[in-house]
């Protein structure tokens, strides 16, 4: 004989009931079947929140029972029933009844456990009826009432069952049973003076977990709306796996901390009778489910990984506990005296302290409790009174063959610690059957994503992308990034998904990843109004693992928000150089900050756009060579323009083909103006390790005084028109010297200096062409034939594919 239990989502409504049966009657083909079904879908909460109002006198508190009402004529209307007439008769009975109660409710203002427990049995009351109604018209099928065998005390809402006593009734009524379907409310009982009681949460699954194990049944299987146990919550986990197999004690680990597709005292009867449990999904009745027996396979060490919001951490300490014996029974005597569950229990080797987790709902009456027992003690000063954090989450991760396996804890930590999920607590049974941690409620998907990843990612990390600025250089790294999806996943083992994008206008955020073939679309059309503070508002409020800010502006403001995007463990990758060009005091913050909260801040573009340059400096400096000069053309604009000026073409056109080719920034000033080169020499100096201004960089620039007052680009290009002999006569006094005009940054000795240079043939700079860079590092190492670092060093696509190398770096962190 096996044991079938149909949740609320499996009953509720006809379609789903319908679904029901037949499963029931392709099942009842092969074995006698007890069927245990719970109320309706929302039928107990409506009936308890109708209860609740009348209590308070409100006088529409009947209006929820009428729709719990008609909900169940309505179900009867459509299924096909034994007896209409009969069915329809004794459920208006059953409303009626309880209409009598809230009555008395409303009368009295009086709601007693007893009262709860009478009328929350009316969900599974009715819909066992009905539903057995149904099966009788199509199969051998008959009612009983599970009040006629489970038998509890008058723990009204919680009952504790009479195993002997139940176990007798149930041998003996399905002993005699010639159906091959029984039906049977789940969730209710009766106290030893026939008085109703209820099995408190869960109860349902509790009723077929005594039944299995009453008549020694051949599998008890639970009919849910998901196909099984998962490795996580897949609401909460995208990437969360079915279980296939799985041991009671790791369900009943998984179970208690917050697994919801089976509650804890479900599994105990079934594991003392070694009676496995199968999972089922009603609305995928053919896929495989998960099996609970008394072992499972040992090929994963960890199982899954679950969790309980809601959590307040109760901290007891003081001086006085040290040596004194007693003090924990005294705690917890003092929580179970007020039924108060603890859910985590951890104390210092010290003694000095004592935490317990508890439910955020039990938190007040915990306090009071512990605060009375202990009051002497209080008012000594021996105790420091009861310390109490609220909006906590616990995280656990869960498998019986944890034991045999080293690291996992570490692992563990070091995974949230990464992505600054702070831990304000642990526990650890010495079974290592079960690691706990206790983590703020805001930071609960995060972590349990987080762990998933680490667990069950197949060595596979997601990055979540938050990205500012489309234009030239954001354009083309999403057009990479959408390129190299399928390589980065299957070589690298990287999957990055862009949640967040924002334009100067516009911002649009999608969490399961925004669709790279559409983005411009999506922004346009379903982007609603952006500001950086609201950008930044939204990105922290994912809280994802692995997020990463990608600035692909040249704008400070935006620069200015990096310390926080830093702060709240998000990386900042840039080829914004302001900030890094920024006051000292404000870059070595931004150091400070990234190392601080773990969020790599990157800007390997800053300098030489797509070139290893500042990779390779800082590895330079992590194995302990020291920079003592450096000499650099740095600007991929400057060398585009110099190399194709000439006496046959204006200064002018040079300048504008090299902005229309995106070899300048949006205001091309900032490039001939050598600031921009400026910023870099800075940026390479500060890395090499010493400490200078923007200020203290000599910039002699080639620009007229005229040029370089401008406000606008027009003006600009005006003034470029109006001084063209200028440009022309600089042109005319280098090649007379056969020598090319090269703009070099230069840092010695602690000072930096750019400027126009006239280079000659022997020189190295000489023959770089189009828009290189080149970058020369004497060091201790290097004291006479310098690093050279040459390439491509300006342009929106090796500009897009150096964020994206730091993107990755990021992942290798």
């Amino acid at each position: 004989m096996k044991v079938l239990k149909f949740g609320g989502s499996s009953v509720k409504d006809h379609k789903n009931i319908q679904k029901v049966l037949q499963i029931i009657a392709k099942k009842a083909q092969e074995d006698k079947l007890a069927v245990v079904v719970s109320a309706f879908g929302k039928t107990t909460d409506n009936l308890l929140k109708t209860a609740e109002l009348a209590q308070l006198k409100k006088d529409d508190y009947l209006n929820i029972l009428n729709k719990v009402e008609k909900h169940h004529y309505e179900t009867i209307e459509h299924l096909t029933l034994q007896n209409n007439s009969e069915v329809i008769e004794h459920v208006n009975k059953q409303f009626n009844q309880l209409k009598t109660l809230y009555k008395g409710c409303y009368l009295l203002e009086e709601l007693s456990p007893k009262a709860k427990a009478l009328i929350s049995s009316f969900g599974e009351r009715l819909s066992s009826y009905i539903i057995s109604e149904a099966a009788k018209a199509k199969l051998n099928a008959t009612f009983k009432n599970s009040q006629d065998l489970i038998i509890t005390n008058d723990n009204y809402l919680k009952a504790q069952v009479d195993f002997e006593t139940t176990f007798s009734n149930c041998s003996s009524f399905f002993g005699d049973n010639s159906y091959q379907v029984v039906v049977l409310p789940g969730f209710i009982a009766k106290c030893y003076d026939g008085q109703t009681t209820t099995l408190g949460r869960g109860g349902s699954d509790y009723t077929a977990s005594i039944f299995a194990a009453a008549i020694h049944a051949d599998e008890l299987q639970i009919w849910t709306d998901v196909s099984g146990m998962y490795t996580a919550n897949p609401s909460i986990v995208k990437q969360a796996k079915p279980i296939q197999h799985i041991s009671y004690e790791e369900a009943m680990e998984m179970s208690h901390f917050g697994a919801k597709v089976i509650y804890p005292p479900t599994i105990q009867p079934v594991r003392e009778m070694k009676i496995p449990v199968v999972i089922k999904n009603t609305f995928e009745p053919d896929k495989e489910g998960t099996l609970i027996t008394q072992l499972s396979e040992k090929n994963l060490p960890v199982k899954g990984i679950t969790h309980v919001e809601n959590i307040s951490l109760l901290t007891l300490e003081g001086s006085g506990m040290v040596g004194m014996s007693g003090v924990s029974n005294r705690l917890f005597e003092s929580l179970s005296d007020d039924n108060v569950n603890v859910i985590l229990i951890t104390q210092a080797s010290s003694e000095h302290t004592i935490c317990v987790g508890v439910l955020e709902e039990d938190a007040e009456k915990a306090v009071r409790s512990i605060s009375k027992k202990f009051e002497n003690e209080i008012n000594q000063h021996k105790i420091d009174p009861v310390i109490v954090e609220n909006d906590l989450s616990i995280i656990a991760i869960v498998g019986d063959n944890m034991k045999n396996h080293q690291g996992l804890s570490g692992k563990m930590f070091s995974a949230l610690g990464k992505n600054n999920v702070n831990i304000r607590a642990i526990a650890q049974g010495a079974s290592e059957k079960n690691i706990s941690a206790v983590t703020k409620r805001k930071d609960a998907k995060k972590a349990l994503n987080t762990l998933h990843e680490q667990f069950f990612g197949n060595n596979i990390k997601q990055l979540n992308l938050f990205v500012t600025g489309v234009g030239n250089v954001g354009n083309r790294f999403l057009a990479q990034l959408q390129q190299q999806q399928d390589y980065l996943q299957s070589n690298l083992k990287i999957n990055i998904r862009l949640i967040g994008l924002s334009n100067s206008s516009k911002m649009y955020f999608d969490e399961d990843g925004i669709n790279l073939s559409n983005w411009k679309n999506l922004l346009l059309k379903e982007g609603e109004s952006t500001s950086l503070e609201s950008f930044l508002k939204r990105s922290k409020k994912f809280n994802m693992r692995n997020s990463i800010f990608i600035d692909n502006t040249a704008n400070e403001e935006v620069a200015r928000m990096y310390q926080h995007y830093l702060e709240s463990n998000i990386a900042v990758v840039t080829c914004n150089k302001i900030a890094c060009a920024s006051e000292l005091h404000n870059y070595k913050t931004l150091k400070k900050v990234s190392k601080k909260f773990n969020a790599p801040f990157l800007f390997e573009t800053n300098v030489g756009a797509g070139l290893p340059i500042i990779d390779t400096l800082k590895n330079l400096i992590a194995s302990g060579d020291r920079v003592h000069k450096i000499q650099a053309v740095l600007s991929g604009s400057l060398n585009f323009v110099f190399n194709n000026f000439g006496s046959s073409v204006t200064f002018h056109d040079i300048v504008k083909q090299a902005q229309e080719e995106g070899y300048t920034e949006p205001d091309p000033k900032i490039d001939l103006s050598g600031v921009d080169v400026a910023r870099k020499i800075l940026i390479l100096a500060r890395e090499s390790g010493y400490e200078l201004e923007l200020s203290d960089i000599d910039n002699n620039s080639f620009l007229p005084k005229e040029s370089l007052s401008t406000s606008t680009n027009n003006d600009f290009y005006a003034s470029l028109t109006e001084f063209e002999s200028h440009f022309q006569e600089i042109y005319a006094k280098a090649n007379s010297e056969n020598c090319k005009l090269k703009y070099v940054a230069e840092f010695e000795n602690g000072k930096a200096k750019v400027g126009l240079q006239h280079i000659p043939s022997n020189h190295p700079f000489y023959n770089l062409e189009g828009s290189d860079n080149i970058v020369l590092f004497f060091t201790d190492r290097y004291p006479v034939q310098p690093l050279q670092i040459k390439g491509a060093g300006a342009g929106a696509d090796v500009t897009a594919s150096g964020i994206f190398a730091d993107v990755i770096r990021v992942a290798n962190n």
